[in-house]
């Protein structure tokens, strides 16, 4: 539920519905980048992607303000796309398989074609890409997570279930050398957002995904909103620019933030994120800036997650290369960045991998599971007491 099923039109098409984003360093092959977006939450053999859009990695460079201390990254407006489309399956053979073929357009005006789980993919010079059936990435306790977020007290056992166990989920991964696709920027900083777009005329955006768990939890409701008590934000929220918002709803995003943020801040009884004079977080200028960081220079690294923003707002060098691994903690590095802000022990949600742990190479999402979790396809509830609703009327809460 990192993103998993956070609008009605992702539930409505899933194909769509961007579960999670990941962008890293290659282990394997230095000089690479790789970016992964998960779409299709609770994927089934057969899953396919929509041939009605467009998939895109947004690329921009990015720079610490000379400034000192701050919560914001100044963006570039040169920009490096990796857009891919699929065709509408067609059956081959007269097997009644379906296959898919689907194409990359790649920053340098170079583009990919390759098959549906193929796990090959495709390649050019400087790039190359797969899209399939894989398992999907995430690990959380998922009914710890709402229960701590309901009843504000830290709900974790020592040995976690992984709520997302089983799972599937239509993986794009896009291996890219960085000195051929990005070579004309001048720094080594680069902030990524993925994005569903409507394939056509009049590219709507669709869904969109930055840092975890935003929308599904930062954006979702608690009860602690002064302003906005009672709206969904999200489906809102997925239509924004992630590197552009515009001024109508952001009073509402800012107001949602700032009261979440400092809830956040509270679960272990003390503040680590004092307010400003005006009431504004700490955080929420970082937040509206929803895209993760990636420094291409540095050496890939696991729980680097979230190390370059703190980094800014620590007004220090930072040491990794940020961004997000497939085998990243996320969970973890979220609560201990929101709740102590580093001052205290790393908050843990007793889950430490997911089922397989994801690869060195390429394609690097491990392979789907041999006997998938079938799940039904429904709206995470925007307001958290309704989510711990549905994990108690399933039984699930038992602490």
């Amino acid at each position: 539920m990192s993103d998993h099923n956070n609008s009605p039109r992702g539930v409505a098409e899933p194909a769509i519905d961007i579960g999670d984003a990941y962008v890293f360093p290659s282990p394997s092959r230095p000089g690479q980048l790789v970016l992964v977006m998960t779409v299709f939450p609770n994927a089934q053999p057969g899953a396919l992607f929509s041939d009605a859009a467009s998939y895109r990695f947004r690329v921009r460079p990015v720079t610490i303000p000379a400034s000192g201390p701050g919560s914001r990254f100044e963006v570039g407006t040169d920009e490096y796309d990796i857009t891919c489309t699929f065709a509408a399956p067609e059956t081959r053979d007269g097997t009644g398989n379906f296959a898919q073929e689907g194409t990359c357009a790649l920053p340098n005006g170079a583009t990919i074609s390759f098959r549906v789980n193929d796990q090959q993919g495709g390649q050019t010079p400087g790039a190359r890409v797969f899209a399939g059936l894989r398992m999907d990435p995430l690990f959380i306790d998922s009914t710890g997570y709402v229960e701590t977020l309901a009843t504000q007290r830290l709900a974790f056992p020592v040995e976690g279930t992984n709520g997302a166990d089983g799972w599937d989920a239509l993986g794009i991964v896009v291996e890219l050398d960085v000195a051929t696709m990005l070579g004309r920027a001048t720094g080594t900083l680069f902030a990524v957002a993925a994005e569903t777009v409507a394939a056509g005329r009049f590219p709507v955006r669709l869904e969109r995904f930055g840092r975890v768990f935003v929308k599904n939890q930062l954006l979702g409701q608690y009860g602690v909103d002064p302003v906005n008590r009672d709206l969904d934000l999200r489906e809102l929220y997925n239509q924004e620019d992630p590197f552009q918002l515009a001024p109508d709803y952001l009073g509402a995003y800012r107001a949602r933030l700032n009261a979440n943020l400092a809830f956040l801040d509270a679960i272990d009884g003390k503040t680590d994120w004092p307010l400003q004079p005006d009431g504004t977080h700490p955080l929420t200028e970082l937040y509206l800036g929803d895209y993760q960081v990636v420094d291409v220079a540095k050496p890939y690294a696991e729980d680097s997650y979230l190390e370059i923003e703190q980094a800014l707002l620590q007004g220090r060098a930072h040491a990794t290369c940020g961004g997000r691994s497939l085998n990243d903690d996320a969970l973890d590095a979220n609560l201990t960045f929101y709740v102590t802000g580093g001052n205290g022990p790393r908050i843990s949600d007793g889950v430490d991998q997911a089922t397989l742990r994801a690869s060195d190479s390429f394609p690097y999402l491990a392979p789907p599971n041999l006997d998938p979790a079938v799940a039904g396809r429904v709206l995470v509830p925007s307001k958290v007491a309704d989510q711990l609703a549905v994990i108690e009327e399933a039984g699930l809460v038992t602490r």
